[in-house]
């Protein structure tokens, strides 16, 4: 089944209303990375928003046939209009190694150990 990279970057110390969030749409799991933004005064000015320099940024592998409904689940509890100011957006994932549901078995991988 084809899987999709969820990436949610919120202010930081939302990441469980993330995660909470996710989980409602059918996410299993999720990695939270502590990171810092760069956003600069005007774009404060422009867009009307209190811009908080530490973000948690949440990814989160997810099968397509749910990522929607994960991402409506984001956009609702930790979108913009929220106080976790949340941006999410997804990347297709072409291949991966050690999930459960989907291990990789290339010979020319074990070969090479």
């Amino acid at each position: 089944m084809k899987q999709e990279l969820i990436l949610c970057i919120v202010n930081n110390g939302f990441s469980d209303v993330v995660m909470d969030a996710a989980r409602e749409g059918g996410a299993r799991g999720g990695t939270i990375i502590n990171a810092r933004g760069s956003a600069r005064a005007e774009a404060e000015k422009k867009y009307k928003l209190s811009i908080h320099d530490d973000k948690d940024i949440v990814l989160i592998v997810a099968e397509d046939d749910c990522k929607e409904k994960i991402i409506r689940a984001l956009y609702h509890k930790v979108g913009l209009n929220t106080p976790a100011h949340g941006l999410t957006f997804t990347m297709p994932i072409d291949d991966s190694i050690g999930f459960n549901n989907n291990i990789l078995e290339h010979q020319d991988l074990t070969d090479s150990e």
